[in-house]
């Protein structure tokens, strides 16, 4: 089954693009476009999505918004966040608030489907520059309740690997660090991969 996508963004040619982009892929499926969040609920219980392909800057209501509205109302909706500004505030916002991932639009296409697909599979999906403007962003201050497997998977992640690429560098499988995630999300005491990656830039790296 492919996977379904609601596409938030204020540009109609750049919603059209995403729509098609979407529905070319055998693994993807546009449910549904929006040009703000103004009626994100109503959006969310129409469409079903799985996935939201989320604008950050839009007029009225934005991405931000859009976000908190998803995850407190339908916290199993992923939320790919998407833009063309290196704001370093609205990135750890929205990470902060459950995103699960973030890219920017210049990305190439198939960029955008690998993240889609990505975080459908519990991952997260991370544009390279976004991640050093993370490590960046948090000041190093130890504090380390995982074991040192659990540690090093999470190193991989927060480096950018996807769950795949971090179980074939690892020498173990995808179920492993997918279970070693969900220790990681219990003693971290975070929802998110954005969240245990942000903890990880604060307080172990």
């Amino acid at each position: 089954m492919p996977i379904r996508v609601f596409v938030y963004d204020d540009h109609a040619a750049r919603r059209e693009s995403l729509a098609a982009l979407l529905n070319m892929s055998e693994q993807t499926l546009c449910v549904g476009v929006a040009e703000n969040c103004t009626d994100v609920e109503a959006d969310m219980k129409e469409s079903r999505p799985e996935v939201v392909l989320m604008d950050i800057n839009m007029p009225k209501a934005d991405g931000i918004h859009g976000l908190k509205k998803i995850k407190t109302n339908f916290p199993h909706i992923m939320v790919l966040m998407q833009t063309v500004f290196d704001d370093n505030e609205k990135v750890f916002e929205s990470l902060r608030n459950g995103a699960s991932g973030y890219i920017l639009k210049k990305d190439p296409p198939q960029k955008i489907l690998d993240a889609i697909a990505e975080i459908s599979n519990g991952g997260a999906a991370m544009n390279p520059g976004i991640a050093r403007r993370v490590l960046d962003y948090f000041k190093p201050q130890r504090d380390n309740p995982l074991t040192e497997r659990e540690h090093v998977v999470l190193q991989k992640l927060a480096e950018g690997k996807s769950y795949k690429m971090a179980a074939a560098e690892l020498d173990i499988s995808f179920h492993t660090v997918n279970s070693h995630c969900k220790r990681i999300y219990e003693k971290l005491h975070v929802q998110s991969l954005g969240e245990a990656i942000a903890y990880y830039y604060k307080h172990i790296h």
